[in-house]
């Protein structure tokens, strides 16, 4: 039996094949499909503390949201065939066997491109910087409570629905690259670079803007959302996006070691190709 509870949003009559959690804490599950509901933002929520899990998923539920809840990363990878409807991830850190952090690569290898949002008791500079070299969206502590929660994970998707373009021919190509707006993949020298998500909004925001340098901050909200914050300080934004930079940089020299398209203007930011003096 697998860990799996459905919530829908509060407004709407309990579905049908909902699952919830018994007196004695078992959780039954009688079907896989979504509940009925209109306009809801369907989330997958992994949570393994049974108790913290069916409150959040109520009071999300409260908040507009549909839920599908799992215990674990087995369970989720197990219904996988949800993500299709889904619009976010909404992972814990710490569970067990299978950490959030490791099942998202995981996802992304079993192409599921949904935005990724970490929840945690632990917010660690260092775990959320590593959230988002690894491709998360956010990175929401606990004890910030279920309104911080639930208005950060509207904007999430807000931000990546807005960003989803009409399928299209139409490529943007600088020399050796080819960027392919309809599927957010870039190609150098006709080979795939693997960029994610993220970062392939990152190369693209420079590319449409050859020759002029990009500051850290509109680099920064590509990469999330217009006005997210992270990192320590005022200008923390700065080492997260040094540290994309790094990684795509890298992804394009493993298949060209002289690439040297993006330039640094140090504490200003970015730039695709030799900067244009001319202006």
């Amino acid at each position: 039996m697998q860990n799996v509870t459905t919530i829908a949003p509060a407004a709407d009559a309990p579905a049908p094949n909902a699952v919830s959690l018994s007196a004695e804490g078992t959780l039954q599950t009688l079907d896989h499909a979504w509940p009925e509901t209109s306009g809801a933002i369907r989330i997958l929520f992994v949570e393994d503390d049974a108790y913290y899990r069916e409150v959040l998923a109520g009071e999300l539920a409260e908040h507009g949201f549909a839920i599908r809840s799992f215990a674990d990363a087995a369970s989720l990878l197990d219904s996988i065939e949800l993500a299709a409807d889904a619009d976010v991830i909404l992972l814990d850190w710490a569970l067990p066997r299978t950490s959030g952090i490791d099942l998202l690569p995981q996802l992304r290898r079993g192409g599921v491109n949904l935005p990724v949002v970490f929840l945690t008791g632990q917010a660690l500079t260092e775990r959320e910087s590593l959230a988002f070299d690894r491709g998360a969206i956010d990175f929401i502590d606990k004890a910030r409570g279920v309104e911080v929660v639930a208005r950060r994970l509207k904007r999430v998707v807000d931000t990546a629905r807005s960003a989803v373009q009409p399928k299209s021919e139409k490529f943007l190509v600088c020399g050796k690259l080819v960027l392919k707006p309809s599927i957010s993949r870039a190609t150098w020298g006709d080979v795939d670079v693997g960029l994610t998500v993220g970062e392939y909004n990152i190369v693209h925001l420079l590319a449409s803007n050859v020759g002029r340098y990009v500051t850290y901050r509109a680099i920064y909200d590509c990469l999330h959302y217009v006005g997210f914050i992270a990192g320590s300080g005022d200008d923390g934004y700065r080492a997260n996006v040094r540290s994309a930079i790094k990684r795509i940089r890298n992804k394009f020299r493993e298949l060209d070691p002289a690439f040297g398209e993006i330039e640094n203007y140090t504490a200003f930011g970015y730039c695709w190709g030799k900067p244009d003096n001319t202006a």
